[in-house]
């Protein structure tokens, strides 16, 4: 089979690999499309996750395909089923999954390798992970669930609500789709934050109320007038710079919440005024990755058109253009989603 392999930064060959042999409990699924997203720009830019992924391999996690070969001692799923995996599994029996906190799994398996003609799903993935795709939505749609379940996560966990006012920085797909999320929920104004018109006016299109030119304008103050002189209910980072996690900060009102959901290089500090925390009441967080509820969650809102992911995938490319594909993520000012299509 033909696989996009990853040796090191921007090191990116796509040549022929051994199709993978599945044993008991596994299922060998055939790609139909695999989207393109931040977390593989960052691994092809610098080398990201390297704790997770170990070089060379195949990269690439959000995907849908069809079950082609099925391992022993399996009753589901089925072959022929349209099926997506999420691109981890939690043990359930760590200290942290004993806290419910899944997605911080001691014992985590990843399952990285969807820029590939097939890709081999574990047997715990499958019991924990897996889901069978509707007929009536398209494999690059399906492939959206793993970054919306991440957000699904981090919303969650900033308890946004019915009327708030929201402010996100960046419009990027993370938070394009940050702002569906909270369009849905109920979020009574929602302000993107960029420093490109192009992405702006499209976050305007899929209902922004407000969006400004980081570029342009002082972002702060800009989004103190749009708010009474109050600031965001929850404000939403979205890059993952130390400039904008610090910029997030000052964007909410006392009281309200702060999101870091965008993920930084490794070692990275920055500052916060600790009058704000303390006087101010105002909670900070982080939040990473996501768990097995959130990916159902996900794949339920886009089968219903709940969340409308459709817009967000702006072109698709064959897996042999992959390199072409992320040096178009990394200078392109509007597009949004590529799905590969092995």
């Amino acid at each position: 089979m033909k696989g996009a392999m990853l040796y090191g930064v921007k090191d990116l060959q796509v040549e022929d690999v051994e199709t993978p042999k599945v044993t008991t409990g596994e299922v060998l699924v055939k790609v139909k499309a695999a989207t393109t997203c931040g977390t593989d720009l960052k691994i092809f830019q610098r080398g990201y996750l390297e704790k997770i992924i170990k070089l060379p391999a195949i990269f690439g996690h959000e995907w849908a395909g069809d079950v082609v070969e099925i391992g022993g001692g399996l009753e589901w799923p089925r072959k022929g089923m349209r099926v997506r995996a999420g691109n981890s599994a939690p043990c359930l029996r760590c200290s942290m999954c004993q806290k419910g906190k899944y997605n911080l799994c001691e014992n985590m398996i990843w399952l990285w390798g969807a820029y590939a003609e097939y890709i081999k799903i574990p047997a715990r993935m499958i019991l924990v992970n897996m889901q069978e795709i509707p007929q009536h939505i398209s494999y690059e749609e399906a492939a959206i669930t793993e970054p919306l379940a991440c957000v699904l996560h981090g919303v969650e966990e900033a308890r946004v609500k019915l009327g708030d006012t929201v402010a996100i920085v960046g419009a990027g797909p993370i938070g394009l789709l940050h702002l569906l999320t909270v369009k849905k929920i109920g979020a009574t104004k929602t302000i993107i934050i960029d420093l490109v018109d192009e992405r702006l006016e499209f976050a305007e299109k899929l209902g922004a109320d407000a969006t400004v030119n980081a570029g342009k304008v002082d972002v702060v103050e800009t989004v103190k007038q749009m708010t009474s002189g109050y600031g965001a209910d929850v404000a939403i980072e979205a890059i993952g710079l130390p400039s904008t996690w610090e910029q997030a900060v000052k964007l909410a009102r006392k009281g309200g919440t702060v999101l870091e959901f965008g993920g930084c290089p490794p070692g990275t500090e920055i500052k916060v005024n600790a009058e704000m925390l303390h006087y101010g009441e105002l909670t900070v967080l982080g939040t990473f990755h996501t768990t097995p509820l959130h990916f159902r969650k996900a794949l339920n809102l886009i089968a219903s058109r709940a969340i409308d992911v459709r817009s967000l995938i702006t072109g698709k490319m064959r897996l042999e253009e992959i390199k072409k594909a992320f040096e178009i993520l990394a200078t392109s000012k509007s597009e949004i989603k590529i799905a590969i299509n092995p």
